[in-house]
């Protein structure tokens, strides 16, 4: 038994439902197998509801991206040109990073259906199944000096939190450095990368992975508590293609802006949307956990804590953690 047959069958029952028994019958193979095969096309993104008494029922496809649906949606001329669409792969970050370094022009992007290996910041694992995420990273070329890398981590998690309010209606800020949240919750990660010659930046490859139409039951049970989707958060689905199309014109616009400019647009932008600000919090430093209020960025892109003493100290690398109640 192949998938096609399968689907061939699902389909020409168009909405009522085949038991397990006949479709057994029909395609001379095991209930168990035609339940075994029902669960991998659920895997790639297929729907079924399924009834004990009067068996499965196709319910929805899954909408996979198309360089064509994709460049429908873009007004860049250079974020997203350049398209690898592929099917699964370990991580798209890897495969972008071969591409810098093979020198790959700026704006390239790596989308995939799933990632298998997906990771986020500080090494930790990202939920990212097949077909109803945007799992990408985007090759960058900044004529900058390193120092200025923090900058561009905090200018994608602006553009992508502008396009997605846009978009969704949903009241997202983001947490500091680059989480996005939706009541409380994370909707997509972020993560930059950067290569350097002489404290120059060579390339950056910026992955950033967008939890768009993910059911709870995609989630781990431990994750719900802290993690949701666009469609979760909205209680519909979304068109993957024109989210993927509206961040990246967001994200080029913006970052031209940022090279013509510097940073000051993106500070304010970061700040206006941040739910980071003004709420004394635990933060873990590589130092220890110290307490603090944040109360902006600093034109270098750090964050501006003012600890309990009075004092402002910069931060470019922690943790944010819980508000301290007084």
């Amino acid at each position: 038994m192949n998938t096609e047959e399968l689907l061939r069958l699902f389909e020409e029952s168009g909405d009522e439902f085949l038991s397990g028994e006949a479709v057994s019958r029909e395609l001379e193979v095991s209930r168990t197998a035609v339940w075994k095969q029902i669960r991998k096309l659920e895997e790639a993104g297929f729907v079924f509801e399924a009834s004990r008494k009067r068996g499965y029922r196709l319910i929805s496809k899954p909408d996979l991206l198309t360089e064509e649906s994709i460049a429908a949606h873009l007004q860049t001329r250079e974020f997203g040109r350049r398209l690898l669409l592929m099917d699964k792969v370990d991580s798209t970050q890897n495969i972008a990073a071969q591409l810098a370094e093979q020198g790959t022009e700026e704006g390239t992007l790596v989308l995939a259906e799933q990632q298998l290996s997906g990771r986020g910041r500080m090494g930790r694992g990202w939920v990212s199944p097949y077909g109803k995420g945007l799992w990408m990273s985007l090759v960058l070329r900044p004529p900058l000096p390193v120092s200025s890398a923090p900058q561009l981590t905090l200018l994608t998690a602006v553009a992508l939190c502008r396009a997605l309010r846009l978009q969704t209606g949903l009241d997202i800020g983001i947490k500091w450095p680059n989480d996005l949240l939706h009541e409380g919750k994370k909707l997509s990660g972020i993560l930059l990368e950067s290569a350097a010659e002489d404290e120059r930046i060579r390339h950056i490859v910026a992955g950033v992975g967008i939890s768009v139409n993910l059911a709870e039951g995609d989630y781990p049970d431990e994750l719900l508590e802290r993690a949701a989707s666009l469609r979760i958060a909205a209680g519909r689905t979304f068109d993957r293609a024109l989210i993927a199309g509206a961040f990246l014109n967001e994200w080029e616009s913006l970052y031209k802006v940022y090279l013509a400019e510097g940073f000051a647009p993106v500070k304010l932008l970061w700040e206006a949307l941040s739910v980071s600000l003004h709420r004394k919090i635990a933060i873990s430093t590589p130092q220890g956990v110290i307490q603090g209020t944040p109360i902006g960025l600093h034109e270098s892109g750090a964050l501006q804590v003012e600890l309990e003493d009075g004092t402002i100290t910069a931060l470019f690398s922690a943790e944010m953690g819980e508000p301290v109640r007084s």
